[in-house]
């Protein structure tokens, strides 16, 4: 199957290109970002070698639907998606942090909670705490957003505003509108069966000062969810979660000894195991939007997309 590593498109009025980890993104007349979802994995900030099926589409199509879903509580960039692939939205300045939010000790929480640590990014988490306990009150845990090729590091609230990374102010409303979104997110993720367990939310200004929700939501890369039938059984057994994200793959990873660190090597992925990723994507993207997944077509995947951004600009 046809899958997109990397684009090289040339549209009028275009000025730059930034090239992340699994999006490219365009900017046309420093007015507007073209926003092109590839099929690359990231995982412990290394993009693997591999492509996966479908990803993209799956990554872009769910984190517009929640831009949809979510714009009445906290308005975001989002203005068109002419292409199952892309997102085009008003150009913004990016906060330098994500503003990540746990409502369970799971993930990089649970990881640090083993080692012994009791604070994270300056918040206390109680002792006494199981492996996907759920939190009192959902916890923010912000991460400094790393320069390519770096790892995003954690930091407390008031390191951000005592360093100017955010200032209070701009910090309260990017509080406020994380945990509106979250509370949304958990509804959503409700009414499908699934408990939305941690996310990560990214915000930036419009060049009128407007602050608003950027990037992508409620997605398997940037969140996490478990299926909430039998979830409270697991627990008192002390058995692992049934879940839905991208944990899947950093937990085959770490099986195959890579965590990201100086000396390690990716893991050889076979073609088994990225159409197994892919079915893994296809089934988070069913179950949290309560859709069919409808493939688009990849035949000439590159061209289509080009043509689709160029029709829309025109």
């Amino acid at each position: 199957m046809n899958t997109i590593n990397h684009t090289n498109f040339n549209f009028p009025n275009q000025k730059a290109v930034y090239r992340g980890k699994v999006r490219e993104v365009y900017n046309i007349d420093d007015k507007l970002l073209i926003m092109v979802a590839t099929d690359r994995l990231s995982a412990f900030d290394v993009v693997l070698p591999k492509q996966i099926p479908f990803k993209g589409q799956i990554l872009n199509q769910i984190a517009t639907k929640m831009m949809e879903a979510t714009a009445d509580i906290v308005p975001n960039w989002l203005i068109a998606t002419p292409d199952p692939n892309v997102a085009i939205g008003h150009l913004c300045t990016p906060f330098k942090v994500e503003m990540v939010i746990r409502g369970y000790m799971s993930g990089h929480a649970a990881r640090e909670y083993k080692v012994g640590k009791r604070i994270l990014c300056g918040v206390a988490m109680t002792d006494g705490m199981q492996e996907n306990d759920k939190f009192s009150e959902p916890i923010i845990t912000p991460a400094t957003k790393a320069e390519e090729g770096d790892h995003d590091e954690d930091i407390s609230r008031e390191d951000i505003i005592a360093k100017g990374i955010v200032s209070e102010a701009d910090y309260l409303v990017l509080e406020k509108y994380t945990k509106a979104l979250f509370a949304r997110g958990t509804e959503i993720a409700a009414k499908r069966g699934l408990i939305l367990v941690d996310t990560k939310y990214e915000f930036g200004k419009t060049m009128d000062g407007k602050i608003v929700l950027i990037d992508e939501i409620h997605t398997p890369d940037s969140s996490r969810y478990f299926y909430a039938d039998g979830y409270q059984k697991r627990q008192d057994r002390g058995e692992d979660q049934k879940q839905l994200s991208k944990e899947f793959v950093r937990q085959w990873l770490i099986a195959n000894k890579f965590q990201g660190l100086d000396g390690q090597v990716v893991p050889e992925m076979s073609d088994e195991k990225v159409l197994e990723i892919s079915e893994r994507y296809i089934e988070l993207y069913e179950n949290i939007t309560g859709e069919n997944f409808q493939k688009s077509d990849t035949s000439d995947i590159l061209n289509r997309i080009e043509q689709n951004i160029n029709t829309y600009l025109k």
